[in-house]
């Protein structure tokens, strides 16, 4: 049997057996979504690094980078940008400490924000599942020398990662996150100048990937490269600053000091693993050109094709476990968080309040089911990783960031200006993203549903109309209240 297979195995086994273990713990609300809050600063920043490093690093930034080269660099800065700033609100995050940031919307702008708030996690979040799935089957197509068909390999990732996800919640996400946490860093740094030595030069880098994937703008991404690719970026950072995912790891830790303190070791981790998994994904483009020319390897499986044909077979497998724990925890990240936002935003608030820990526990664990199988349906129709990621991406940080943020920093944005920009970003998204289909011919590519509205990447008209609805509305309406501000910026 394939040694690759052998030993994921042998993880996957570990991992599930820990779970279980671990889901012992599971006795109350807080368990299942926060953990207790008792995360230490230590399983605090390897949660927080494996929230957002996933299959949109490893896969979908492989494929920009294999497709545009050195401009993918621009996808990860913007989350970087974003890192930087939550940094200074990781302590005011968890000090309010509730548990979804729909807690926040309605706070500030009333019940209706918090189920158009709740509407855009749940589809932005379930398109981030799926393609932790699609993920999964590139990985174990590339383990199994091609034995495992992508779409078999996709049902597996589906499995594992819904089963943990069911089995322990947040226990069992910050648990599994730890050992994989060290993985995803170990591996992508020893790996890294492995795979620039068997490239070689950079003069041979050069002669054989097209000039292209050497500008600041690659015109080979099509459509137009000056609009998309910092479009790429944006969506990135403004996904970052309002991720619920690294809202609810906030609210699990066990102090503000000690989420302020893993928020800022966050940041190193994050910008050494994005950096080096673009410069893998640029150097294996390279050395498989010809496969990717001929059609015969798809650009986002260049980093798992890497860890097996390129590089020394110990660290190989160190990187296709890191490219293995990357779906796990990510997958499980983002499922465990919608199914929340579900049961606190919807349920618990609207329909029972009244509800036991026991029957929210086993409520959420049947919405973990239905929405896992919701991800499978989409990932098995999916084309892009990384279009549907950026689709993903967009939604979330055009209807959630810019209120979310206001509502941290600014006293002076009201209720009705949050609730406008919230709803009039979803609407608008969703409607710019439907355009594809109804009106083919104002995409560009021409007919590609995945192009631009007339060459605009949607993030630009989505955004703007999200932050003019925000800053218009807040200008003419009623400001908040002394009692709302006094929650999120109490007197000294």
């Amino acid at each position: 049997m394939n040694l690759f297979i052998i030993i994921i195995g042998l993880y996957l086994v570990g991992l599930t057996i820990m779970n279980f273990w671990q889901s012992r713990k599971v006795k109350s609300q807080d368990d299942m979504m926060l953990a207790g809050r008792s995360l230490s600063m230590t399983k605090m920043v390897f949660t927080l690094i494996c929230t957002w490093i996933g299959s949109g690093t490893f896969i979908a930034g492989a494929e920009f980078a294999a497709k545009a080269g050195w401009s993918a660099l621009w996808q990860p800065v913007g989350a970087w940008i974003g890192i930087i700033i939550i940094y200074f609100l990781a302590a005011k995050i968890r000090t309010f400490g509730q548990y979804t940031v729909g807690d926040i919307l309605e706070v500030r702008y009333g019940p209706v924000a918090r189920i158009f708030g709740a509407f855009a996690i749940i589809i932005s979040f379930t398109v981030i599942v799926s393609y932790q799935f699609k993920a999964g089957g590139y990985i174990l197509n590339a383990i199994s020398d091609g034995q495992i068909p992508i779409n078999q390999g996709l049902f597996i990732a589906f499995v594992f990662v819904t089963v943990f996800t069911v089995i322990g919640g947040m226990v069992a996400v910050a648990n599994t996150d730890l050992p994989n946490g060290i993985i995803i860093l170990t591996s992508t740094i020893i790996a890294t100048p492995l795979v620039m030595l068997a490239v070689g030069s950079w003069d041979k880098l050069t002669a054989i990937l097209p000039e292209t994937h050497f500008q600041v703008f690659s015109t080979a991404f099509g459509g137009n490269p000056y609009l998309k690719i910092p479009a790429i970026g944006l969506s990135g950072l403004l996904l970052l600053l309002g991720v619920q995912s690294m809202y609810q790891k906030f609210y699990s830790a066990k102090t503000p000091a000690e989420a302020k303190k893993a928020a800022g070791l966050w940041v190193i981790g994050t910008i050494i693993v994005e950096t080096v998994v673009i410069v893998m994904a640029v150097y294996a483009a390279a050395y498989f050109w010809k496969d990717i020319s001929a059609g015969t390897m798809d650009h986002a499986a260049v980093i798992v094709n890497a860890a097996k044909k390129m590089i020394w077979l110990p660290v190989g497998v160190l990187l296709l476990g890191a490219a293995t724990a990357v779906v796990i925890s990510t997958g499980m990240n983002y499922l465990l968080s919608p199914t929340t936002t579900i049961l606190r935003d919807i349920y618990h608030r609207f329909i029972n309040d009244k509800a036991s820990d026991r029957k929210v526990i086993i409520l959420q664990k049947f919405f973990i089911l239905v929405l896992g199988c919701v991800a499978f349906l989409l990932a098995w129709k999916m084309q892009s990783v990384l279009e549907s990621a950026f689709f993903a991406y967009t939604i979330y940080g055009v209807a959630i960031t810019p209120a979310l943020l206001a509502a941290l920093t600014s006293k002076r944005v009201t209720k009705m200006g949050g609730l406008i920009s919230i709803i009039s970003g979803t609407i608008m998204t969703i409607l710019l993203k439907l355009s594809g289909y109804i009106w083919p011919s104002i995409m560009e590519p021409v007919g590609n549903p995945n192009g631009d509205p007339f060459g605009i990447p949607i993030i630009y008209p989505a955004l703007a109309v999200s932050l003019l609805s925000l800053v218009l509305v807040s200008l003419f309406t009623e400001k908040p209240t002394k009692e709302v501000l006094d929650k999120f910026f109490p007197e000294k």
